[in-house]
C-alpha cells in the first residue's frame, strides 16, 4: 500500500506540533478522531517508521487489533497532553503535573539513542528507540514535545484565525507569522476584511443617499 506523502495541515515546524494538530483542520475548530491509517501515515511521512515497517504496523489492526487499539489510545492520550501543555504555555499558565505525565510515561518506557542517519540528501540526527513495545513509535513525538515545553516558548503560536486551532512554531526571520497558512486562514482573513470594507462602504453610501 502506498503512503500519502502529504499531511492534511500546513507544516507546524515541529514534530510534536504536527502530531498535536492531527485532530484538527485549518480554519475548523471541531476536533475529529484520529483513525488508524491516518496515524500510520503520519508515522511514515515523518520517517518514524520505514516503508517496510509501515506495512507491518498498518496490518496490526487485523493481525493484533488489541495492540493497535492500545497504541492508538496512547497516541490520543499523548496528543491531548501535548495540546493541554502547549495551550497553557500560550496563555502564560503553569503546566499541571498530570498534563506532563503522558509525555513522561512515553519517555520512560522508550529507551534509545541518538544516531546520525542519511536521508538521501542530508544527514539528520534521529532518535532510535529500543523496540521492546509499540510505545517506541511515540518516542520521537514525546521527546519533541518535551524539548519544546522545556525550551523558550516565544515562537510557539496558535493561528490568529479565531476558528482555527492549529498550533505552529514560528521560525520566520521576523517572528511575526500570524496564520497557520497564508493560503488558508491568511487568505480567508483577507477575503473577510475585504467584504467588511465593502459592506461599510455600501452602508456609508446608503446613509449619504438618505441624508
Amino acid at each position: 500500500m502506498s503512503v500519502d506523502t502529504s499531511l492534511p495541515n500546513p507544516p507546524a515546524n515541529r514534530l510534536c506540533l504536527d502530531f498535536a494538530n492531527l485532530p484538527f483542520a485549518a480554519g475548523d475548530p471541531a476536533e475529529s478522531p484520529i483513525f488508524w491509517d491516518e496515524f500510520v501515515d503520519f508515522l511514515a511521512v515523518k520517517q518514524i517508521i520505514s516503508p517496510e515497517k509501515s506495512a507491518h504496523i498498518r496490518a496490526l489492526v487485523e493481525t493484533d487489533p488489541r495492540a493497535a487499539e492500545n497504541l492508538l489510545h496512547e497516541a490520543e492520550r499523548l496528543g491531548r497532553a501535548l495540546r493541554l501543555c502547549f495551550r497553557a504555555v500560550l496563555r502564560g499558565q503553569n503546566l499541571l503535573r498530570e498534563w506532563a505525565e503522558p509525555i513522561n510515561r512515553i519517555l520512560r518506557v522508550t529507551e534509545g539513542h541518538d544516531e546520525l542517519q542519511w536521508d538521501g540528501s542530508a544527514w539528520r540526527l534521529t532518535f532510535v528507540a529500543r523496540e521492546e513495545s509499540l510505545d517506541w513509535l511515540l518516542a520521537a513525538i514525546a521527546r519533541s514535545g518535551a524539548e519544546l515545553i522545556a525550551s523558550s516558548h516565544q515562537n510557539l503560536k496558535q493561528c490568529a484565525n479565531p476558528d482555527c486551532r492549529i498550533l505552529f512554531y514560528d521560525d520566520s526571520r521576523t517572528a511575526r507569522r500570524r496564520w497557520c497558512s497564508m493560503a488558508l486562514c491568511g487568505n480567508r482573513n483577507k477575503v473577510a476584511a475585504f467584504a467588511r470594507r465593502n459592506a461599510d462602504l455600501s452602508a456609508g453610501k446608503a446613509r449619504a443617499h438618505h441624508a
